[in-house]
């Protein structure tokens, strides 16, 4: 598989333009949805080089990540004579570039696209990597395929955009990649001030935490064992996602910060990890993240759910990414019921509920 560039930039439109003149596009569409529309595309539409691409727009939000939005920009395509030597830039969050990435890799059976995440978990999770997909049946990013984007160019401005809810959101995944990767990466995610956010330094912290999932994608790209590391936090905070979805929809980081608390008690339970790293990671989630209301009356429902995770096996048993010690990682552990309740017990406890 084909690794991505991934540039933190300085000059955007430049940086995109030199990135897409260098293949032999016979025509350039970008995708946005309605919030990018108006704070994100005008600064790359202003460009000459950009003036007369056609734009293709989808409805905000991840519960229109969806098989009839997906339908929609496949149809556009078709519709404005898009061909395999096309070039599709995605401008927007992870939704956007989720969904925009399935589309350009299956469309015409894949063409070549460009991830320009516009929020933080864009830039750390979603756009980097290569995961493609569409939400279905109810579930999390049930159908996609993994194909990477040639390029990945951030633009730090753009997340000055984000409430503090969606730029925590992208935060979460900045915490999952500190605890699985050095006690240093850690001590920055610990240290930085998310009440009065340095947009000076964040390109650093940015930067390190993209450098941990682009080693752990290289080493494995398709999932097959190292990769799985990045599902920290994921196997609850998929269910709790999936469980909020029926009510009023969540943000993806804050239902993987809550997943983080009930994971590594896992981890502290399961495989040793120090109680002292616990306590500082629920102290940094309890602080900044809130709470999902859940009682115990939902624990089946969401055992139920972590059961459709992608990475169990279908053999009936639920396996976890846990943690031995920060950046010492078990993958595929299984955890019984008894101790993913348990765990929820604790997730409860820990934000007072």
């Amino acid at each position: 598989m084909d690794f991505q560039n991934v540039y933190i930039s300085d000059d955007i439109v430049s940086d995109l333009r030199r990135e897409c003149s260098g293949w032999s596009a016979d025509s350039v569409f970008i995708l946005v949805d309605e919030n990018t529309k108006g704070l994100c595309l005008p600064k790359i539409k202003a460009d000459d080089f950009f003036k007369d691409v056609k734009v293709v727009e989808i409805k905000a939000n991840d519960d229109h990540k969806s098989l009839e939005a997906l339908a929609s920009v496949w149809t556009f395509l078709c519709n404005n004579g898009a061909s395999r030597k096309s070039l599709m830039i995605n401008v927007g969050g992870g939704m956007v570039t989720d969904l925009g990435g399935f589309a350009a890799s299956t469309f015409k059976r894949g063409m070549e696209y460009i991830n320009v995440p516009t929020t933080l978990l864009g830039a750390v999770d979603a756009a980097v990597g290569g995961k493609t997909g569409i939400n279905f049946n109810g579930l999390k990013n049930e159908i996609g395929v993994i194909n990477p984007s040639k390029s990945v160019v951030i633009d730090v401005n753009f997340f000055k955009t984000l409430d503090r809810e969606n730029f925590l959101s992208g935060y979460a995944e900045m915490i999952k990649h500190g605890l699985i990767s050095n006690d240093a990466v850690w001590r920055n995610i610990l240290a930085f001030d998310l009440h009065d956010i340095d947009y000076q330094k964040l390109p650093h912290l940015l930067k390190e935490s993209i450098n941990v999932k682009e080693m752990i994608v290289e080493k494995d790209p398709y999932e097959m064992n190292v990769r799985k590391s990045l599902n920290l936090g994921h196997t609850v905070g998929h269910a709790f996602e999936s469980y909020a979805m029926q009510s009023k929809a969540v943000l993806h980081g804050y239902a993987v910060a809550w997943g983080l608390i009930a994971e590594l008690y896992l981890s502290y339970k399961k495989c040793g990890f120090p109680s002292s790293v616990l306590q500082q990671a629920v102290g940094l989630i309890k602080s900044n993240y809130g709470v999902l209301n859940i009682s115990c009356k939902q624990y089946e429902l969401l055992y139920e759910l972590m059961t459709h995770d992608k990475k169990n096996e279908g053999d009936g048993r639920i396996l976890f990414t846990l943690l031995k010690d920060v950046g010492e990682v078990e993958i595929n552990v299984n955890v019984e019921k008894k101790d993913i309740f348990e765990a929820l017990d604790f997730y409860r406890d820990s934000v007072g509920l």
